[in-house]
């Protein structure tokens, strides 16, 4: 009998047997997927969608090396049979919401938190429609029939390792974690399975000779959190013991809009502005898109060391200027960065809340310096605005390549574009008004 049949529930018709009742249902390999649904005579070859950078690879090609965020000619060096295709992003959006819209005809408590990914609670759904595995079964078999797209499931009793089961059952498989052997199962797998830990984390958890979640689970808290920060340190720690007590989360208040970059650790410090210039472009479209201003802008900047620092400011007049998000943003970054000197960022992200509906700009009385460029409501930001609803409107007509930023538009060549970012916001997010 194979590992996997010893450690997982076996999936019987006859009993309900006791199983977890959190579902992670993730669609395999999704843009390849969903791309190849018009190129049918492509199934089975090495596949990337894109071209100039790779934006999704088949497994074919993955196991040539070719991985998403590659450059195009790369991924052809590695893999000389790679077949390019493009994507229809509206084809994605579509796709997902119907694979979603399966999930809900079994359980209402779904927590989408990506294009291709969501957790499904079925606890309530067990005297409707049997037991998890069941509900898992008839969510894979109604996803392909109605979509064509394979979609794999981990059925477990946390929210992590349901994520972990759905990593192991894939390609288009099923994993039902057993209650009574969660940890016989997880402490074989890879290190670099756990939610969260990245090149970088693993890399330092190597030092220590951690390979394996097993090995994780021996390491000492004090030692995790002397390398990883107090909070960091015990979440490592939890997550090897499957401790993880979040619930399946319904609904998210749209009550920010945000975006972030990870951009590695050889990013020049020159060019650490143009990263929240386009930040501050793609959030305060969004922001503009929706009728919506906000006036408290945060950033959030990750270390090499996996941890994070935030730093907050609220302006008078709630704004959606991409020139102000930009400012404030900017300012924000180097606040945080004198916090930690010589250490290197490899993340940026900026949000911005106390979001309010706001048609036009209600202009300050002219107490201060009127052309301050930090104030949201003098008559400087009105220019501003008044630019904004220009280059939207020209966005609008010609593609949101068409004008832009300086600084961003000439340095977008061969980059991931921004439409194809923004599939990643939760669908919560894409449809709030």
């Amino acid at each position: 009998m194979s590992r996997l049949e010893v450690l997982v529930t076996p999936v019987r018709d006859d009993v309900a047997v006791d199983e977890g009742t959190i579902l992670h249902a993730d669609l395999d390999a999704f843009y390849v997927s969903a791309s190849l649904l018009h190129r049918p005579d492509l199934r089975g070859k090495p596949v990337a969608v894109g071209g100039g950078v790779v934006l999704s690879a088949s497994y074919e090609a993955r196991a040539y090396g070719v991985r998403s965020g590659m450059a195009g000619s790369t991924a052809r060096r590695m893999c000389p049979g790679l077949e390019f295709v493009d994507g229809s992003f509206s084809d994605f959006l579509d796709l997902s919401d119907a694979t979603f819209e399966v999930c809900r005809r079994f359980t209402p408590l779904i927590e989408q938190i990506s294009i291709d990914e969501a957790f499904c609670d079925v606890s309530g759904s067990v005297h409707l429609f049997g037991p998890p595995s069941e509900i898992a079964r008839r969510i894979r078999v109604e996803v392909q029939a109605e979509t064509g797209l394979p979609i794999s499931v981990g059925v477990a009793r946390t929210k992590f390792l349901a994520k972990v089961a759905s990593q192991v059952a894939k390609p288009d498989g099923l994993v039902v974690v057993d209650p009574d052997r969660e940890v016989e199962f997880l402490h074989p797998l890879p290190v670099r399975m756990i939610w969260g830990v990245g090149p970088v984390t693993g890399d330092k958890l190597a030092t220590y000779a951690v390979e394996t979640i097993g090995d994780l689970a021996r390491l000492p808290v004090d030692t995790l959190r002397s390398k990883f920060g107090k909070h960091g340190g015990r979440h490592l720690h939890d997550l090897s013991w499957n401790r993880d007590p979040r619930p399946v989360v319904t609904k998210r208040r749209a009550g920010s809009v945000g975006a972030q970059s990870a951009f590695g650790r050889r990013l020049p410090s020159s060019e650490r502005p143009v990263v929240i210039a386009k930040l501050a472009d793609r959030i305060g479209s969004r922001l503009r898109k929706k009728g919506r201003a906000g006036r408290t802008i945060t950033v959030r900047i990750r270390f090499d060391d996996m941890t994070a620092i935030t730093r907050s400011s609220t302006v008078t007049v709630a704004t959606a200027s991409t020139v102000a998000i930009r400012l404030h943003a900017w300012r924000l970054v180097q606040l945080g960065l004198d916090s930690r000197p010589g250490e290197r960022p490899n993340l940026f992200g900026i949000s911005v809340s106390n979001l309010e509906r706001r048609e036009h700009l209600q202009l300050e009385l002219s107490l201060h310096t009127d052309d301050d460029p930090l104030r949201t409501g003098n008559e400087l930001a009105q220019e501003r605005e008044d630019l904004d609803g220009a280059v939207d409107a020209v966005r609008e007509k010609f593609g949101r390549d068409a004008l832009g930023p300086a600084s961003v538009v000439l340095r977008e060549g061969g980059g991931v574009p921004d439409e194809f970012r923004d599939l990643a916001v939760p669908a919560a997010e894409r449809s709030a008004t």
